[in-house]
């Protein structure tokens, strides 16, 4: 990316990328750099933590091109830029300490063109040429945070690491006074490199959109997601308008829509085969064979640890997998001392749709908890449904989620497709209803159809536009 800095923005095309003998990398840069080293140690990490790296070479060609010409107007044209791409349905972007830039393929599907996506990449270099990273590190004993992350990282337990690298990796996140700072860099580089400037006020919009639709639905982890680490609020949504108009007035810049949704179009979106797929209140993995649905009223959180649901009268489910040895039979495995509480006298084997089967009930800490594993194939899959002790819902939630789980035929196997974006042109007569309904896979259309693609209510669309949708096609 440094290579292209002593061209404009106007002479920046795909076909001139090409390979240098002595190309200008991260790695070269940041050599014997003691903030990048431990920031490059980092990034084994992050990809674990977030999914690893999504590859699509077109798509890597956009973010590439929008990059490039954010270089051009670096405040530090001697920082180069390694920029990954991170599989994770989350919406989230964040910088490490020499020159390492993130951004979820869960950001790229709310972003609606070039200029937002410059925005947000833009204010993340921000920190990187403020020296934010090294700000933080400094004032929170680096040395000591630093070893301390790496340490517990390197723990022993796959699900500790997990939890660890969400709660202590700070590198990437900075203070209230440092966002503005980078709003405020970011906004004027992105201007300066001929994007709009007005997109840095538009994208937070959608991200207070998408705030407001994942509080009722749900949807991801909220601890990986940009929100966490980044303030948003109205008053930093003015900060950005008075920021880009310092730059000049509304219609200034390029927003780059096209080239945009053409990078995007076809990107996967939600989860993951490997993860399995949410389907309204039924979970169904591809490659487990397994499927559990949950009552209505529920709302399925799909993570890397486990499969979990929530609804009404605090009541919550959960279902994981576990190896067990086909010697022990499941109604000892429940009375081995993993259930907190166990009811020995309730312990019951069972068949559930033709699988081997064991329930019980336990009591912990002001909750009641019904439990069901059941044996498919090689694994044992545990299903635990909570209620506080008052609930005298238990018994019913519990038997219809454990009576749902059943074994995917090969062609229920086969006919599952993960979600992706498509963008479509509106055609005479479509209205943003018709088209909302044309999504599938997903819950609340319409609400997700508005905050996809930026609109806010009372917002239509015209024949001729162009729309993201969600689909398994």
């Amino acid at each position: 990316m440094a290579g292209c800095q002593a061209l404009s923005g106007a002479d920046i095309k795909e076909s001139g990328f090409q390979p240098s003998n002595n190309p200008i990398t991260v790695d070269n840069v940041s050599r014997n750099d003691r903030m990048a080293e431990l920031a490059k140690s980092q990034h084994p990490r992050i990809l674990a933590t977030y999914g690893g790296e999504y590859s699509d070479p077109r798509l890597e060609r956009m973010v590439a091109k929008v990059v490039g010409n954010l270089t051009t107007v670096s405040g530090n044209p001697t920082q180069a830029y390694r920029i990954t791409i991170l599989n994770s349905p989350n919406v989230n972007a964040f910088a490490l300490p020499g020159g390492y830039l993130y951004v979820t393929r869960g950001l790229l599907a709310l972003a609606n063109d070039s200029a937002e996506l410059a925005a947000v990449i833009a204010h993340e270099m921000g920190h990187v040429t403020a020296n934010h990273g090294i700000q933080r590190q400094q004032k929170e004993a680096e040395e000591v945070l630093a070893n301390k992350v790496v340490t517990d990282v390197l723990g022993e337990s796959p699900t500790a690491k997990v939890a660890l690298i969400r709660g202590k990796l700070r590198l990437a996140q900075f203070s209230r006074n440092q966002e503005l700072e980078a709003d405020a860099i970011g906004i004027k580089a992105s201007g300066q490199a001929g994007f709009d400037p007005y997109a840095a006020g538009r994208f937070l919009q959608s991200m207070a959109a998408y705030s407001d639709f994942r509080s009722v639905s749900g949807a991801t982890d909220p601890s990986l997601d940009f929100l966490a680490s980044h303030p948003n609020t109205p008053q930093r949504i003015e900060l950005a308008q008075r920021h880009a108009r310092l730059v000049g007035v509304p219609g200034t810049g390029l927003r780059d829509r096209d080239s945009f949704l053409a990078g995007i179009d076809g990107m996967l979106y939600g989860d993951t085969p490997d993860e399995g797929y949410v389907r309204g209140t039924t979970f169904l993995h591809p490659r487990l064979g397994i499927s559990f649905s949950v009552p209505t009223g529920f709302v399925i959180d799909n993570t890397a640890a486990a499969v979990t649901a929530t609804g009404p009268g605090d009541m919550a489910i959960r279902f994981d997998g576990v190896s067990l040895d086909r010697k022990t039979s499941l109604p000892d495995y429940l009375r081995s001392g993993w259930v907190a509480g166990l009811d020995a006298n309730s312990v019951r084997a069972e068949t559930v749709n033709g699988n081997e089967a064991a329930t019980a009930t336990a009591r912990a800490d002001g909750w009641q908890f019904g439990i069901t594993v059941i044996r498919a194939g090689d694994q044992v899959y545990r299903l635990l449904t909570a209620a506080p002790l008052a609930s005298t819902s238990l018994a019913q939630v519990s038997r219809s989620v454990s009576d749902s789980f059943r074994v995917l035929t090969p062609a229920e196997k086969a006919a599952l497709k993960p979600l992706r974006i498509r963008v479509v042109t509106v055609r005479p007569g479509q209205n943003i209803g018709t088209l909302s309904a044309m999504m599938v896979g997903v819950d609340r259309k319409l609400d997700l159809f508005r905050v996809l693609n930026g609109l806010a209510p009372g917002a239509t669309v015209s024949a001729g536009d162009k729309v993201k949708i969600v689909t398994d096609r």
